[in-house]
């Protein structure tokens, strides 16, 4: 049984190699050139050539696909992490844009502006359950600061100083209730009075004391006048949102919306020194005003260095 044993490993070792060599050489040989036993042989080893191709083919697909798959996840996650850092980096860049872009505006401001300013931060705001701006605290608290005193932003006219406590002040906004301020349109040169609703669901004003015969339109802006030497002439308060005519004798019924956005606001200028060279408001007109506190006489007191008398015309 030994030498059957040996034997028949001797012949399947020779059959294994013949057999290969048969293929090769019958796939070397040109077509033209092939007998019998090499049609054969193609005959039988197409389709296991074939086959082994396939399974080759698959196989090395297949660890191709693997090591790109780890290739790429290990990619993706280094282009999310940059892409991520990237977005950070543009977000910080777009906030110190507009940053940069409101000091500018709050620079030119401060140079068109004559007098003393001292600039300041909004570090608080209150807020009513309709999440509008009622009271607004600044981080600038100063021995110049005193009640009174107009704070203004690039956008227009913010209010007035309420109160200083310490290093903050208080300020009060001019769509407050006892804020008013003497104005005219910017485009007709309509004299008029704006005043503060304090409605809390709302920013806007009621314009007062406009006259039948006084052309104001929807749109048009009111800036201050400059008379009763409180705000500087030319700075935007509100913008006409409502006209009411009325019959000759009786003023318009005027309403307006701030051009401040309160909920925004980031920086100011308080006017430490009131304009000079203005004129004296006009009769009734109550345009020196001050909105910062009451007596028991009218709603509101005059500012330092105001004139006129508060009333109807």
């Amino acid at each position: 049984m030994s030498a059957f044993k040996r034997y028949r490993d001797v012949g399947i070792v020779i059959v294994l190699l013949a057999v290969p060599f048969f293929f090769l050489r019958a796939n070397m040989k040109r077509p033209e050139n092939l007998n019998a036993l090499d049609r054969v042989v193609l005959r039988i080893s197409a389709p296991i050539e074939f086959a082994a191709s396939s399974l080759a083919r698959g196989i090395s697909n297949v660890w191709e696909s693997y090591v790109y798959l780890v290739d790429v996840k290990s990619d993706n996650e280094r282009l999310a992490y940059d892409n991520a850092r990237l977005r950070e980096q543009v977000h910080r860049l777009e906030q110190k844009d507009v940053e940069n872009r409101e000091l500018r505006r709050l620079l030119q401001l401060r140079e068109s502006l004559p007098g003393d300013q001292v600039s300041a931060q909004v570090v608080g705001k209150d807020f009513t359950e309709f999440f509008r701006v009622t009271r607004v605290v600044l981080d600038r608290g100063s021995r110049n600061i005193r009640p009174h005193m107009p704070v203004v932003s690039p956008d227009g006219v913010v209010g007035a100083v309420l109160r200083v406590a310490g290093d903050a002040v208080d300020v009060q906004l001019s769509v407050d209730a006892a804020f008013g301020i003497d104005v005219e349109d910017e485009r007709t040169r309509a004299r008029g009075f704006v005043r503060g609703t304090g409605d809390p669901t709302r920013y806007a004003c009621k314009v007062e004391n406009v006259d039948s015969r006084d052309e104001v339109e929807v749109g048009d802006l009111l800036v201050t006048s400059g008379k009763g030497k409180w705000f500087p002439k030319g700075l935007p308060v509100a913008r006409v949102t409502k006209v009411l005519k009325r019959e000759p004798g009786r003023d318009q019924e005027i309403e307006a919306a701030p051009t401040v956005n309160f909920s925004r606001l980031d920086a100011v200028l308080i006017l430490a020194t009131p304009p000079e060279g203005d004129e004296e408001p006009r009769s009734g007109a109550s345009g020196g005003q001050s909105p910062a506190s009451k007596n028991e006489k009218g709603p509101t007191a005059r500012a330092p260095g105001a004139t006129g008398a508060a009333g109807q015309k």
